[in-house]
């Protein structure tokens, strides 16, 4: 009880000094400016010349949700439902995109991909990643995989990391304290703690940044028993990232990093093989190396993107396995520009992916590809591209797409019709071949087809509004049975998207999406039919801000490991509070947030933890 009237009174006592500053705000009316994307093709283009409804996640944003994770981040967009983000902080992610999973989406960190060749999806694992590292992300949804290959069927999550200050030296620090604990527990104590500490800045042509984080999370049973045992979680986040300038055509960008978790886990022990709460382990480590050379020229630029990760991964248990698996990723492409006109990219993909099983495994692939964006001064606007998928185990694959769209001035902004037709080629994973269980080595690789098409109406004012239709039919989809096999017949998850943003008023932010999704043939668990997210936030003053932000899930289907027989989970809603005021000349931030609001009670995955009403208090230094 103390302890949730300090809070009660620390958040009083700083609005009303939010309040006192707002008589100093500045009435100066702000024009918003052209939003720019660069995933979708590449190049920074106007979003109205983008045949994609691309979603951005910018400074400003993360900024306003300081203290999650980049999992319950992404979770509040349309179209994505990360299932695991609201259990404990170790619970595996299923990144359930457009009806998809994780291995038809490709994560990609400063442009370069990332995967675990171990892991049965060949994904990235997000818990891995510190949020406080994050410059800003893009998401586009569909197939991309003529741009970035094999696995972007579903979704590309590009995801670029903070960069060195102008300034000689620079420096920011982060702590956050919360709370951990189920709606049947609510004691408030600390029981979760993470920290991230930044050096950065720029001398003459080099820049550096090095960053070290870390967070510890313990409270909660992944288990939902009477008699739960606490599973703890735990990482840390090391970071260095330099450049240099070598004369205005030449510049070249380098970084290391190594993260580690580590969580307790429950698992199925013998002899009955129910879920129950045990004291198995999993820890997973990752180290990457990578190099980015630039050469810059009138109208164009090649650059080469090359990296080296090596993977460490342990389940401890009576099903316990280690591997060790290696990946190297070259990216090398020219861009081109004619007459502000046609933008062009060729370039070759080139990867190699190596796991330990009873032996180690590999392929290789390797793909050129071409893609072109031509943009007319009429409205029209076409995205084009193919890849010729080279790949060591299963030969070449053509994958295509063709993205028009047309846009025309609308009361100072603008509105959009477009459409897409896009192939995608995803093969078996080497886990998925070769590893401890299930392994299949005849597997057919998955192909994908996806056609979308939509509206969108935007003004220089700040109102958006779009909406998208998607189908997306699957052949050979990977399943798992009694091991993995292709499914014997085809798939075909279609859907409709639809987003606003409202910025009209001063100082107020309005935003909302919801999402229907639906599987033709079969069943999918764990995806939604219907999700939907509402977020009001507002600026008191300069310094001061707060929000509110609404989430509903639809009910879903699950697989109940103590029958073997699926069944459907409840529906819920979650509200969560956030609310941050700067000072000491805006280089001291303090904020708190309250998750589940109303300490609503369900199951995210059937017999596993969720999260109850929480607190967070935070405190962030800029020098």
């Amino acid at each position: 009880m103390k302890k949730t009237n300090v809070l009660g009174v620390l958040c009083f006592g700083v609005s009303m000094v939010g309040f006192a500053q707002q008589q100093q705000t500045d009435s100066t009316k702000v024009e918003q400016l052209n939003e720019v994307v660069v995933t979708d093709s590449r190049f920074k283009l106007k979003r109205e010349n983008s045949g994609k409804t691309v979603i951005k996640i910018s400074k400003k944003e993360l900024e306003n949700h300081q203290g999650r994770t980049i999992s319950e981040l992404i979770n509040t967009k349309s179209g994505i439902e990360i299932n695991g983000s609201r259990s404990v902080a170790g619970q595996n992610l299923g990144n359930f995109i457009r009806g998809g999973n994780n291995r038809q989406v490709l994560v990609l960190i400063d442009g370069i991909q990332v995967n675990d060749p171990s892991i049965v999806a060949n994904d990235f694992d997000l818990r891995l990643m510190d949020l406080n590292t994050v410059e800003s992300i893009e998401i586009i949804k569909g197939a991309a995989s003529t741009l970035y290959g094999n696995a972007a069927a579903t979704a590309v999550i590009n995801i670029t990391t903070k960069k060195a200050s102008a300034k000689q030296i620079s420096g920011s620090f982060l702590t956050v304290v919360g709370t951990n604990q189920t709606q049947d527990d609510l004691n408030y104590n600390g029981s979760s703690f993470t920290n991230n500490v930044s050096v950065n800045g720029s001398l003459n042509k080099f820049t550096y940044l090095a960053s070290f984080g870390n967070r510890y999370v313990d409270g909660l049973s992944a288990a939902k028993s009477d008699n739960p045992e606490k599973d703890p979680f735990s990482r840390f986040n090391t970071n260095v990232k330099l450049g240099y300038e070598i004369n205005d055509a030449v510049e070249v960008n380098a970084f290391a990093s190594y993260d580690k978790f580590k969580t307790d886990i429950d698992g199925f022990p013998a002899p009955t093989y129910s879920f129950a709460d045990t004291n198995d382990k999993y820890i997973s480590e990752q180290a990457r190396f990578g190099i980015s050379p630039k050469f810059n020229y009138e109208n164009g630029s090649v650059q080469i993107n090359a990296a080296f990760s090596k993977i460490n991964r342990e389940t401890i248990s009576e099903f316990g396995s280690t591997n060790e698996a290696e990946s190297f990723v070259v990216d090398a492409f020219n861009k081109y520009v004619f007459n502000e006109t046609f933008y062009t990219i060729v370039g070759v993909n080139y990867s190699d992916y190596k796991s330990v099983f009873a032996s180690e495994e590999s392929y290789t692939n390797t793909d050129p590809y071409l893609n072109v964006v031509y943009v007319s001064d009429f409205g029209l606007n076409i995205n084009a591209g193919t890849r010729f998928n080279n790949h060591s185990e299963y030969g070449s694959q053509l994958v295509y797409s063709l993205n028009p769209s047309y846009s025309t001035p609308v009361n100072g902004g603008y509105a959009k019709v477009f459409g897409s037709y896009a192939t995608s080629f995803i093969a078996p994973n080497l886990s998925q071949l070769f590893g401890f269980f299930g392994a299949n080595p005849d597997l057919k690789p998955e192909e994908n087809i996806t056609i979308e098409g939509g509206l969108e109406l935007s003004n220089k004012n700040g109102f958006r509004i779009n909406g998208v239709y998607f189908n997306r039919k699957e052949e050979n989809t990977i399943i798992y049975s009694t091991g993995y096999e292709n499914a014997t017949e085809d798939a075909t998850v279609h859907g409709f998207e639809v987003e606003a943003e409202l910025k009209t008023i001063k100082n107020l932010m309005f935003s909302a999406n919801y999402t229907f999704t639906e599987l033709k043939d079969g069943v999918r668990l764990r995806i939604p039919k219907h999700k939907a997210n509402v977020g009001l936030g507002y600026n008191f003053c300069k310094n001061t801000f707060a929000s509110v932000n609404y989430q509903f899930v639809g009910n879903r289907t699950d697989t109940n490991f103590s029958t073997f027989a699926n069944e459907e989970l409840e529906a819920f809603s979650l509200i969560d509070l956030y609310f941050s005021q700067k000072i000491i000349k805006n280089k001291v931030k303090l904020f708190a947030s309250v998750t589940n609001l109303f300490n609503e009670d369900y199951f995210e995955i059937l017999g596993y933890t969720t999260k109850g009403r929480n607190v967070n208090l935070g405190l962030h230094i800029n020098l």
